[in-house]
């Protein structure tokens, strides 16, 4: 790499002045349209090689996982008229049933593998978290977190939630998203 000075030997700069803390060069406008345009061209490859050496492709994985559960939503800190009227039907104190499903995680591409992470342990992940405590049960009733949660889709999805970041290596799940009928969806991102 050259000196001002030897800028100056060259011919692109006309003179230097030095002073304490800064250098001013007086250069014609070719000189300096060269110069800014070096400068830009080094900066520029200089960016594309470091985005080359640390960009990380992100990925999302969706595992849809289907189970069968029943309820009942009811609030025990509202009287029976209250929960009647905000709940309707799901009220029902036998209870009514739905097949829910659906966990995604997100994370980068292993540059070795070619995976967010493994399906197998992400199946594995579901089936502990979701199938075994959930599937073909009354969450009420089988369920200790909802003995005093009401159990919405919400609360199913933020149990799902809180479970399963248990479970998954750290940042990797992204969402929870539950269909509980073929209309009406509950979304959970930890937040």
């Amino acid at each position: 790499m050259g000196t001002l000075n030897d800028l100056k030997r060259l011919g692109g700069v006309d003179s230097i002045l030095h002073t304490p803390s800064i250098t001013y060069l007086t250069a014609s406008a070719t000189t300096i349209n060269y110069i800014v345009y070096f400068c830009s061209s080094v900066i520029t490859m200089a960016q594309a090689d470091s985005r080359n050496e640390v960009a990380e492709r992100i990925g999302y994985i969706t595992r849809v996982q289907s189970f069968s559960a029943c309820h009942r939503l009811h609030s025990p800190t509202l009287s029976d008229e209250v929960n009647k009227r905000i709940f309707g039907k799901c009220n029902n104190p036998n209870g009514h049933g739905h097949n829910y499903k659906e966990v995604t995680v997100r994370g980068k591409i292993d540059r070795h593998t070619g995976m967010v992470m493994n399906i197998t342990d992400l199946k594995q992940h579901i089936e502990e978290v979701i199938m075994i405590p959930l599937d073909h049960k009354n969450l009420d009733k089988d369920v200790p977190y909802f003995a005093n949660v009401v159990s919405t889709t919400e609360n199913v999805a933020v149990y799902i939630w809180d479970n399963m970041v248990k479970q998954l290596p750290a940042n990797l799940l992204y969402e929870v998203k539950i269909h509980e009928t073929d209309k009406n969806i509950v979304v959970y991102r930890g937040e």
